[in-house]
């Protein structure tokens, strides 16, 4: 076992007194007598410049004064740290880059930032290469650091090269870095994260108020939200701070990280399939998404039952309602456990979900379907009155379904509503699987489940519709793991917010949750055209893909 620590503090444009501050939150989280203690981004200034040049000036030199003092501050806390800051890299070039410092007062790792946001792609360079995965005498860490978490890749690729423990340093005003994008990491890739956030003001006090008023944005979104916060490799959260100065400990296991099992025994990375994922590492600009045209709302619903007459019933009903889409659980109705009957049971299914639908409904659900060679798939399928209109197979292997076929594609289908595609249980816990439906244009995923995980549902398909901005309408056997993702109109600080206030979220969409058998929700599929979650920062079009060779070939 090892302790790790993060510590959360306020940030000014002093470089010096920013320096003290660090020492001083050092210091303080050493009493707890932690292996590791991880601390905020940008903690050398505010990220808020007068130009390129002032952001460069006020850059630290990786030999500098202030990065030794930092390593000072390590030997005497016997502990290794991380510290994100504004980097000199000569040519008037600075990075945003977190540096790893070991017990003895050693510089031992460096990891530029991959993703920009904001102004920050006017002041700094993105990162030419992978960060390292650093082999240590407490285990393998790695470093990334605020919106390098708010999409997938990076995280991924650390944790797929061996990283036990992932450093995330965070300069965040956002609500959900906290509640959504900073424990999903852990889970998605079961490793722990040990993240430490700012908090007070993140731009100069001096140009709090005329900013809030310029830009209409409350003056308290404009401070750090604090959530820093320690999770295990199951998405649990050891701990967690809250919105003032604070340090945050908790004792782990790094060797828990190994596993990568499901509880039906599938190993998630062994069963990834990187032969799919090759256009991840393309260039963007020679993958224009598809121009968007669904509908701007639908009425959506999700069914949590196993029983077919009953799931009929309750569509009858939700049809009268106006439900334009269902999402029934995977293998509704079907109670077998071999593949031939499962796969007759499914014609029987199809067979009554096509009667029950009305014009215009679309329900979905996964089936059992018989291939040549007497081989069976494991499919989501999309079902309107004239039948089957959308199948999708299985991509990744489980061990639920070690005799299904497995698809070698993801596809979709063109709907009255939008672009629409369906994953079942055993795709949709892969980030790959989302990112290559919503490179295809995708508005709305349907998501048959039978929820083998709890962080499934409260963080991991919340973050696939948040991600990639698609809709989802997710249904499992039990109601409390169904959801529907919803996309907001309003989006981001770039654009007008005309239907809601801000309200501190950066790219969650709309969550909708019920005890009850039936959910119904409101889904925006045309929202799904704007994924610019800040200036410059698109949430696909910006992803790392020079540095991806880990998720293309691992």
């Amino acid at each position: 076992m090892i302790r790790v620590a993060a510590a959360q503090y306020q940030v000014t444009n002093d470089v010096q007194a920013n320096l003290l501050t660090s020492i001083r939150m050092i210091k303080e989280a050493a009493k707890c007598s932690p292996d590791l203690i991880v601390l905020p981004e940008f903690a050398n200034h505010n990220s808020w410049y007068d130009d390129k040049a002032h952001c460069y000036d006020v850059s630290i030199d990786i030999d500098g004064d202030f990065a030794q003092q930092i390593a000072a501050a390590a030997k005497a806390a016997n502990a290794y740290i991380v510290i994100n800051s504004t980097v000199k890299r000569g040519n008037d070039i600075a990075t945003g880059t977190s540096l790893l410092f070991s017990p003895e007062g050693e510089l031992i790792g460096e990891n530029d930032k991959q993703v920009l946001i904001g102004h920050e792609n006017d002041f700094l360079e993105i990162a030419q290469q992978p960060g390292p995965i650093v082999d240590t005498k407490i285990g393998k860490l790695a470093m990334y650091s605020c919106m390098d978490g708010v999409i997938n890749e990076t995280p991924r690729c650390l944790s797929l090269r061996g990283a036990q423990i992932l450093c995330n340093s965070l300069n965040s005003f956002a609500i959900d870095e906290g509640t959504l994008h900073i424990p999903v990491r852990a889970a998605e890739n079961k490793v722990f994260i040990v993240a430490a956030n700012k908090v007070g003001p993140l731009i100069p006090e001096a140009v709090l108020e005329p900013i809030s008023a310029a830009i209409n944005i409350p003056a308290e979104f404009l401070h750090g939200a604090g959530d820093s916060q320690i999770v295990a490799p199951d998405g649990t959260v050891l701990a967690i701070a809250g919105k003032g100065e604070e340090v945050i400990w908790a004792d782990i296991d790094p060797d828990q990280a190994g596993s990568k099992s499901r509880p039906d025994g599938t190993d998630i990375y062994k069963s990834r399939r990187p032969e799919l994922y090759q256009s991840f590492g393309e260039n963007p600009e020679s993958q224009p998404l598809p121009e968007f045209a669904g509908a701007i709302d639908v009425k959506a619903a999700t069914i949590s039952t196993i029983d077919l007459a009953d799931a009929i019933a309750q569509i009858s009903q939700l049809s009268k309602e106006q439900v334009k889409i269902i999402t029934l659980p995977e293998l509704c109705g079907i109670d077998a456990d071999t593949p031939a009957i499962m796969a007759k049971q499914s014609e029987q299914v199809v067979a009554q979900l096509t009667t029950a639908c009305v014009p215009g409904l679309y329900i979905g659900t996964s089936i059992v379907a018989k291939l040549d060679n007497e081989q069976y798939q494991h499919q989501g399928v999309i079902i309107s009155e004239n039948g089957i209109a959308h199948r999708q197979g299985q991509v990744h292997f489980s061990e639920r379904f070690n005799w299904s076929v497995l698809s070698a594609e993801f596809s979709t289908f063109q709907s009255a509503y939008g672009v629409m595609a369906v994953t079942v249980e055993d795709d949709a816990i892969y980030p790959e699987s989302y990112r290559l439906i919503a490179m295809q244009g995708a508005e709305i995923v349907l998501a048959p489940l039978n929820c083998q995980e709890r962080w499934q549902t409260i963080t991991g398909l919340i973050e696939r519709a948040s991600e990639n901005r698609v809709n989802i309408v997710a249904a499992s056997h039990k109601s409390q793991d169904s959801l529907i993702c919803s996309l907001q109109k309003d989006f981001t600080i770039m654009t007008p917010w005309v239907e809601r206030e801000f309200d501190g979220l950066l790219s969650q969409c709309e969550v909708f949750s019920s005890e009850n058998k039936v959910l119904i929700a409101e889904i925006h599929p045309q929202a799904a055209a704007n994924k610019v979650v800040s200036h410059r920062t698109h949430l696909i079009n910006n992803r790392p893909w020079q540095l991806m060779s880990a998720m293309l070939t691992q």
